[in-house]
């Protein structure tokens, strides 16, 4: 019982770095980084997102910068890598945070609660492209 009790505390754990290090990083979504990012990483916008007016653009992202309306639906694993919203212009919008070793993007990194070992990849897209 004791040993289940620490896998889970220790999960619980994980999933909070990995949701902190998620926040940092979507927090700094198009804004410039001066000198080396504490959270590696690189933003990617589908071609349904470049082709929306740049104030659509501008709003989507501001909105998925500080998005927190994360729930146990939404967000099950806790590590606040996914999100929806809903856009005038653009209708529904989905976010996704994934994790590779390295910036080479070849392989999932195997632990993504440390950004050392870690290179996220933020997709932003329009439902209709999912």
């Amino acid at each position: 019982m004791q040993n289940e009790e620490s896998r889970a505390s220790t999960h619980a754990q994980k999933a909070q770095a990995i949701a902190t290090l998620n926040d940092r990083f979507r927090s700094r979504l198009h804004i410039p980084v001066f000198g080396r990012p504490d959270v590696p990483g690189t933003f990617l916008l589908t071609s349904g997102i470049t082709q929306l007016s740049p104030l659509a653009q501008v709003d989507i992202l501001a909105r998925v910068r500080g998005f927190d309306s994360f729930t146990e639906d939404n967000d099950p694993y806790g590590e606040h890598d996914f999100g929806s919203l809903d856009h005038a212009e653009a209708g529904k919008v989905f976010w996704k945070i994934d994790y590779y070793a390295d910036d080479s993007c070849m392989y999932g990194s195997e632990h993504p609660e440390d950004p050392s070992s870690s290179y996220r990849v933020l997709t932003i897209m329009l439902a209709s492209e999912y």
